[in-house]
């Protein structure tokens, strides 16, 4: 991806503070001295059959990119790919879960486009608002700094495991509460913090997006026992419950990861795909615990899960 993207033609500007020359949740453009507009978009395929449902968690997971930049949501438009030959009233049920998570997050719904296809896809183009002093970027982490997770991982596994029979309605539940909650209550929290770094754990899993924020400066150190996971994501694994994402994932950071611990199992929990994850936030070890504090009054709890150390030979060591 970094070879296209280096082709195409560029204009730098005073104004683009985050543009695509790095790999951050969102672009960020100034307007004024303290006001600067944040722009995202994604979409995806359903991962489930509730179409109501889908349209929650696709709109969650496309708000979820202004949160990881330290913004607040103002407006999104839809984005739909729908067959013709399908019934209308599905798209209206995955445009009303849509809809619900715009207005929770506090903003405009002002439109959208769509399109016909051979499957549904849906997701949102969102634009939010920041102060351009307080842009939180995914690769400003410093040495000292301890990890915050703010969701439990492993949606990937279980929604595989749940396609495959291998999990009951229940145990994917618990997945879909995770992929519907907003970032937006965990980022207003952490707003109060001095936060060094953050970026919002999705398709690269745990792993991809933590080498994205160490961005070849510095090591992390993860301590695997204290990775929040979704019931049943780990023993799902253990029965080959995994994902091709998960695979790629693997095969992308290659040696940039050392795992100290004989757990394949685990090794795929923490480079599962997430849709709709979490947020990461990097920050002062002396800020850590009244910031966990207060995030564990969410329903979504969260967890201090590693720090980061001087640059060693590899980026990312699992413990």
């Amino acid at each position: 991806m970094n070879s296209i993207l280096e082709k195409i033609p560029r204009k730098n500007h005073e104004n683009l503070l985050v543009g695509f020359e790095s790999s951050d949740d969102a672009a960020v453009i100034r307007l004024s001295d303290d006001l600067a507009i944040v722009q995202t978009i994604d979409f995806f395929p359903a991962m489930v059959s509730d179409p109501y449902v889908f349209g929650k968690i696709g709109a969650t997971n496309a708000l979820s990119d202004i949160y990881a930049m330290g913004g607040e949501v103002i407006s999104a438009l839809n984005i739909v790919c729908f067959p013709e030959v399908d019934d209308p009233q599905i798209l209206a049920e995955i445009l009303r879960g849509g809809a619900e998570k715009v207005m929770e997050a506090g903003g405009i719904l002002a439109g959208g486009h769509s399109i016909h296809d051979t499957s549904i896809k849906y997701g949102l183009s969102v634009n939010g608002k920041v102060n351009p002093q307080k842009i939180l970027k995914n690769n400003a982490c410093e040495v000292g700094d301890v990890l915050i997770l703010t969701k439990p991982l492993g949606v990937g596994i279980i929604t595989t495991a749940y396609n495959n029979g291998v999990v009951g309605e229940e145990v994917l539940q618990e997945a879909i509460i995770s992929m519907e909650t907003l970032n937006k209550y965990a980022a207003e929290i952490a707003r109060e913090f001095p936060i060094h770094g953050c970026t919002d754990i999705t398709g690269f899993g745990l792993l991809g997006h933590l080498a994205e924020m160490l961005d070849e400066k510095y090591t992390a150190i993860v301590q695997s026992n204290k990775v929040p996971i979704l019931p049943e994501a780990y023993q799902a694994a253990k029965k080959d419950m995994v994902t091709g994402g998960g695979t790629r994932n693997r095969n992308h950071l290659g040696e940039q990861v050392r795992f100290m611990l004989d757990d394949w199992a685990m090794e795929e929990v923490l480079l599962d795909p997430q849709t709709s994850g979490g947020l990461l936030i990097s920050l002062p070890v002396d800020e850590a615990e009244e910031l966990l504090m207060k995030l564990n009054q969410l329903e979504m709890k969260s967890a201090c899960i590693g720090r980061i150390v001087e640059k060693q030979d590899v980026g990312i060591v699992v413990e």
